[in-house]
């Protein structure tokens, strides 16, 4: 990848991170409500975002990119890359501030687990959901750019992930200000 080939999908890219950390949320929801028998607000922010996930579409596209026309590598790569994500993240989170986010260990479904940050469950949900990624939706959203003004497609692309971003920044000023984890 070129730095005028980023540049251009760079409106594309944040898109991906907005969308990415809705899809986390909404499957976050959904699972834990058969998990637990109860609607719970999922996630670190406010809004209907998780910060994981939205990192981990970037990550998928990014191991994705030279392999993007075969699915089963799209697979592979996907399923890594957010194993490798979600388990560094969740030790680094609770090795640093003594914070976890996540535990496998509770769950439903939890085989495969490896010390409550990943199990199989979650990466090969991770697997499929990237190849959604890469074969449904972002040419769905090349279609979308070719399809509306240029001032639209950035507005599109910016507008959520600025909110997202916003979001991520006030969540954690105020979780620092309360000493809430």
């Amino acid at each position: 990848m070129n730095k005028d080939y980023l540049k251009t999908r760079f409106p594309m890219l944040m898109l991906v991170f907005a969308f990415g950390g809705i899809f986390g949320f909404v499957y976050e929801e959904i699972f834990y409500r058969f998990d637990l028998g109860e609607w719970v607000k999922r996630g670190t922010t406010f809004g209907p975002w998780i910060p994981i996930y939205g990192f981990g579409g970037l990550l998928i596209l990014g191991m994705t990119f030279k392999v993007k026309n075969n699915p089963l590598l799209v697979f592979l790569f996907a399923t890594l890359a957010s194993g490798l994500l979600e388990l560094a993240t969740g030790w680094v989170i609770l090795t640093i501030w003594g914070i976890r986010l996540w535990d496998y260990n509770t769950e439903i479904l939890n085989w495969g687990n490896i010390g409550g940050f990943v199990c199989a469950r979650s990466v090969l949900f991770f697997g499929i959901s990237g190849l959604f990624l890469r074969f449904i939706l972002v040419p769905l959203f090349e279609k979308i750019e070719k399809k509306i003004s240029r001032k639209a497609w950035l507005a599109l692309c910016y507008i959520p992930a600025a909110l997202f971003a916003l979001d991520i920044v006030v969540s954690l000023i105020f979780k620092a200000i309360s000493g809430s984890k």
